[in-house]
Parts: C-alpha cells; structure tokens; sequence
C-alpha cells in the first residue's frame, strides 16, 4: 500500500531526476511525473530569464528615477524583440515537439535549423534599423531630454545587440520542444550568473571595469546573453542533446522554412498584440511623471520575475502537447494541460498572496524615494489579484500554441488587450479618475478574462486537429 510518505519521496526524485536532465519517454511515462520532469528544470529556466529582467533595475535604482524610467522605456520597446523571438519560439517548440513525438529526429533537426536562420535574419535587421535611432525613440516613448541624456547609451546597447536576446529565446525553445529542458536550465543559469557579476562592475566602475552607469546595465546583459547563446550553438552543434543541428541543417529549406514562417508569423503577431499592449500602457502612465513611470517599472519587473517561472509550467504544457500530437494521443495531451494548469494556479496563488503581503517590503528593496514607492506597491498588489486566473489561462494558450493552433491565442490576446485593456486603462486612469491605479486594474481584469475565454475554447477541443 502506498503512503503519502512514498508518494513524497517519488515526488522528490522525479525533481532531482528532472533537474539532471534524466531522459523519459514523454509520450508514454504517467503524465503526472511526465509534467514534473519537462515543468520542474523549465521553472528554474524562467526563474533565471526573469533574474534578467530584476537584476538590471535592482543596481539602476540606485541611479535616480530617470535611470530606472530610462530602464522601463526601454524594454517597452524591447517589447517588440522579445515578441519577435517569443513568436519565433512558437513556431519551434511546436515544430520540433511534434517531430520527436513522430519520432522523426531528421525532421526536428531541420525545423530548428531553418528556426534559427530565420532569427539571425530578423535581429539583424531589428539591430541596423532601431539602434542608431534609439533617442529619437526615447522622444516617440514620451521620455524627457534628461531621460534621454542619461540613458540613451543603454537603449542604444540593447537594441543593437537583440541577436543575444533572440537566440536564446529560439534556441532554448528548441530544447524545450525536444524535451531537453534541463539543458535549457544551465544556458540561462550561465547567462545570469555572468549578468549578475558583471552588472554592479559596469555600472558602478568596480575594480578596472569603466564606469559606465546605466549603460553599463546594458553592456553586463549582452555579455552574459552572448556567453550563454555560444553554449547553446556548441551543445546544438555537437548534438549533445535529442537535437543535432549541423550546418545542413542551416541551409535554406524551403518546405520547412514555409512551415516556420506561418507559425512564427503567426505567433509573432499574437506576442505582439500582447506585448506590445504594454507600450500603450507605458504611454498612459507616462503622463503622470516619472515617480509613476518609475514605480511602475520596478512593479512589473517584479510580477515578470513570478510570471516567468510560471510560463517555465505553460512551456511543459506546450510540450506534452506536441509530442502527445504526433505520437497520436490528443486525449493524453489534453490531460497533461489540465494537470499543468492546476500545478500552475497553486504557484502563482501562493505568489499573489506573497505579493499582496508583503508588497511595501519588496518595493523598499528597489527604492526607497517615498514618491516612487507608492506606485510599486499599488501596483504589485493590484495585479496579483488577477494571478490565479491567469495561471490558467497562459497554460491554455501555450496548449494552443504547442498544437500549431496559434490563430486562437491571436484572437483572445487582439480582443482582450487591445478592444478591452488598453481603453478600459485609459478610460480608468484619465476619466474615471483613477489616475495609475486605473491602469493596474485594467491588466488585473483583463488577465481573469483571458483565461475565461481560453477555457471555453480549449474544451471545444478543435487544437486536437491540428497538423502542421
């Protein structure tokens, strides 16, 4: 008979099992543990991704407030980099999953290759259009002269180095659909540790190190970025994982290549109308001075660092979906994102709860200027309300994505985001009165939305269809 100590002790071995990267069938091991061992290393995988994004602005802070609003702007425009390579990331975890649930390792090999060649194409050109016009996107952002004075080098760094950011997105994707998430893991435990290091010395002119100030964040970011995307083409490269891409494999493939782009298309446009709803946000706040804007910032960053690890589950969801697909188990998949889903609501509860707690003590670890404190904590406690329906909901639309169903995720984000947040934040914050927290009750409602109209979709079952 099985006691609940027995069922502890299993509970931890798959997660240490899952965090050597063990090798299982994911088409065929109990999906429960299946779940743990893709969620568990995919976790840890966001939890470092979202080390990026609080490291820079934990050291900025400490520059003044147009440092920190140089910071937000900035990645407001990064926004359409990240949804590049989140978009290109779609089309490749979908891709190469259903190959190895097919078990055609040739196939997933080509679709990561073809993957990758479409990324270094796009960030090219993102790094010679954007960067040399990186103030006058400042000004298009409403920043103010001294914002630009002050942090002009840093957007300029960060847009001309997007490469970094888009393979590792795209490459990581590749691991995570063949089911080598633990490789994925170390990439960015490698990259954050450099970012961490190197950060302060950059910024501050620790040691011989120049003093760079907010550039500086930039610079420290790129380096650990880049580290950990040679790693990631090294163990690509000498097949050290399920997927071995040789220079083959790199060549354009038309057949593939098509496949690529309509799902990468596709996904891109649908990160976008989420992403870049953001950008209107920070164009809302903008108006009320950079005490909000910079309040806001440290407050998104902060709810980025729980919502990452929490896509690390979404991503297992995604996973489990596309090699159940292509091994011909639309009902086990099904079982594995419901599974995912719960998994995910009881994390970013707890999250939430923690948020709404303790928000004025993590707010005082960013910045202690009493006008931008205020906006963090309002902001930290109005958006985790909304946690435990989103949990639900990122699991379901990564469900449709990792089946090649990227048009219905596309459609939810375009109605929720744009004909229902960013009026409903606009109308909240300037008519209703509201001011800020008008826009923190925009994004809490429309996170709970979005997972009610997931659910609904997702139980029609039309994603089981899909073949790609």
């Amino acid at each position: 008979m099985t006691t609940i100590t027995d069922e502890r002790i299993s509970v931890w071995r798959t997660i240490r099992e899952a965090l050597r990267g063990a090798q299982i069938d994911y088409t065929t091991a109990p999906v429960g543990r299946a779940v743990i061992m893709l969620a568990v290393p995919m976790v840890v995988e966001m939890s470092m991704e979202s080390i990026f994004a609080v490291a820079d602005v934990f050291w900025v802070a400490h520059l003044g407030a147009d440092a920190v609003a140089t910071v937000g702007l900035t990645e407001s425009m990064l926004t359409i980099i990240y949804t590049v390579a989140m978009g290109l990331t779609i089309g490749a975890t979908a891709l190469v999953a259903r190959r190895i649930g097919e078990k055609d390792p040739e196939g997933a090999a080509r679709a990561a290759g073809q993957s990758i060649l479409l990324g270094v194409i796009l960030a090219a050109a993102i790094a010679v259009v954007a960067a040399p016009n990186a103030r006058a996107l400042l000004r298009v952002m409403g920043a103010s002269e001294n914002v630009i004075r002050t942090g002009g080098g840093f957007t300029t760094v960060m847009l001309a180095g997007n490469i970094t950011v888009v393979l590792l997105f795209l490459q990581n994707a590749v691991f995570r659909g063949s089911g080598d998430a633990a490789i994925a893991m170390r990439v960015l435990m490698l990259g954050n540790a450099l970012n961490i290091i190197l950060g302060p010395c950059f910024i501050f002119g620790l040691g011989p190190f120049p003093q760079l100030g907010v550039t500086g964040a930039s610079v420290a970011t790129n380096i650990g970025r880049g580290s950990a995307v040679i790693f990631q083409i090294v163990t690509l490269a000498r097949g050290r994982g399920r997927v071995h891409v040789g220079l083959s494999h790199l060549k354009l493939d038309f057949a593939t290549m098509r496949t690529v782009l309509r799902l990468s298309g596709t996904g891109t446009f649908q990160i976008l109308i989420g992403t870049a709803s953001y950008i209107g946000l920070v164009r809302i706040l903008s108006v009320f001075g950079s005490a909000a804007l910079a309040g806001y910032t440290i407050g998104i960053r902060v709810i980025i660092f729980a919502l990452l690890p929490a896509f690390g589950i979404s991503n297992a969801a995604a996973t489990m979906v596309g090699q159940n697909l292509g091994a011909g188990h639309p009902d086990r998949a099904e079982r594995a994102v419901w599974t995912a889903a719960r998994y995910n609501m009881v994390f970013l509860g707890v999250v939430g709860l923690l948020f709404l707690a303790g928000a004025p003590l993590i707010a005082a670890l960013f910045s202690n200027d009493s006008a931008v404190v205020p906006y963090a904590v309002g902001c930290l406690r109005t958006v985790s309300l909304g946690f435990l329906f989103y949990a639900c909901g990122m699991v379901l639309t990564q469900a449709f994505n990792g089946a090649g169903d990227t048009w219905t995720p596309t459609v939810i984000n375009l109605f929720v985001f744009w004909l229902f947040e960013i009026p409903l934040a606009w109308w909240l914050a300037t008519s209703a009165g509201f001011g800020p927290r008008g826009v923190f009750i925009a994004l809490t409602v429309s996170y709970s939305m979005l997972a009610l109209v997931s659910a609904v979709l997702f139980r029609r079952g039309r994603w089981k269809m899909k073949k790609i």
